[in-house]
């Protein structure tokens, strides 16, 4: 692996991100026989020509208009094309087989990502040799699995991204007890057709999967209309079985991460970027939180612009 790595300070001198007019526009595309709801972000002010494009992709549980939304603007307002989705299951697209809702499936919101990728290429905004991926959080695993050999994709971006292996897996749920009681509590989900809970709650709150308050509790934040906040308890063991972090080999673009110590389990990102034979910008921001990458405006900022120079440098090409 040849690894560039950025350091604040350089982050905060390439922050060059002009304000600038977006408009969108509300689009739909099938996979596996079921429509998604998605959103194409373009830069008011464009000539005729096609635009380098960005698919957005957020964390779990995550509908399109929350974190997917801030990064899409902001590549957006960089220049690009930019297209954020929900996936089936989630928001304002069309259920899972058997009826399934709001299960955090990385095999179905893997093929949801191929979808995007390839309903993209065909719009005429869009310049099919120029498209990236920008995975945040959980579906930064996804993404990487979406774009691996997938010839239509040129680079790839990861923004505060969770990539777990069975050691992180088990010390951030109970050890390796702690995973086999949820993989029963998935199994019993599964046999009576799914069992959903509320996906956010207050600190400390009981029968909720995130008891933490932030970011998706907070109204003025995640907590927006359009989120589902739920959790069907039939995902847990597709959840804690998905290992993206010990397989980067698969890998094959160029890659800028970006990330923080205070922000959750940098570990998994040390994992990868050890296995990973390709090129990769690193860029560790001191002192941000995983949910400040989320909605924090300079640390979203900081990230867009790392992640949009990465972006560009393939667009020269």
């Amino acid at each position: 692996m040849n690894t560039l790595a950025l350091n604040t300070a350089a982050a905060l001198m390439a922050s060059t991100a002009a304000v600038a007019q977006v408009e969108t526009r509300t689009v739909t595309f099938e996979n596996e026989g079921a429509t998604l709801s998605g959103t194409l972000y373009l830069p008011e002010e464009r000539g005729s020509e096609p635009l380098p494009t960005v698919v957005v992709t957020g964390a779990w549980t995550s509908v399109q208009e929350q974190m997917p939304a801030n990064y899409a603007r902001e590549m957006a307002e960089r220049g690009f094309a930019a297209f954020t989705f929900d996936f089936r299951g989630w928001g304002k697209s069309d259920d899972l087989p058997n009826n399934m809702r709001f299960v955090e499936s990385p095999e179905a919101k893997t093929s949801d990502i191929k979808a995007a990728i390839a309903f993209v290429a065909t719009l005429p905004e869009v310049d099919a040799d120029h498209i990236n991926g920008l995975g945040i959080c959980a579906s930064a695993g996804y993404m990487v699995d979406a774009v691996s050999g997938n010839p239509l994709v040129q680079r790839l971006g990861l923004v505060a991204p969770w990539l777990q292996n069975e050691e992180i897996v088990e010390a951030v749920y109970g050890g390796a007890d702690g995973v086999a009681g949820l993989i029963e509590v998935s199994h019993a989900a599964e046999a009576a057709g799914g069992q959903i809970i509320p996906a956010a709650g207050p600190e400390g709150a009981e029968g909720v999967l995130m008891p933490i308050g932030g970011y998706y509790y907070e109204a003025d934040r995640g907590a927006i209309p359009e989120y589902d906040d739920k959790w069907n308890n039939a995902g847990w063991e597709g959840w804690l079985t998905y290992h993206p972090a010990d397989n980067p080999q698969r890998l094959d673009k160029p890659l800028a991460i970006v990330h923080s110590e205070s922000a959750a389990i940098p570990q998994g990102i040390q994992t990868f970027l050890a296995g990973f034979a390709g090129d990769a910008t690193a860029q560790w921001l001191e002192d941000v939180t995983q949910f400040d990458f989320y909605d924090n405006p300079e640390d979203v900022t900081r990230a867009a612009d790392t992640v949009a120079d990465h972006f560009r440098a393939g667009s020269s090409n």
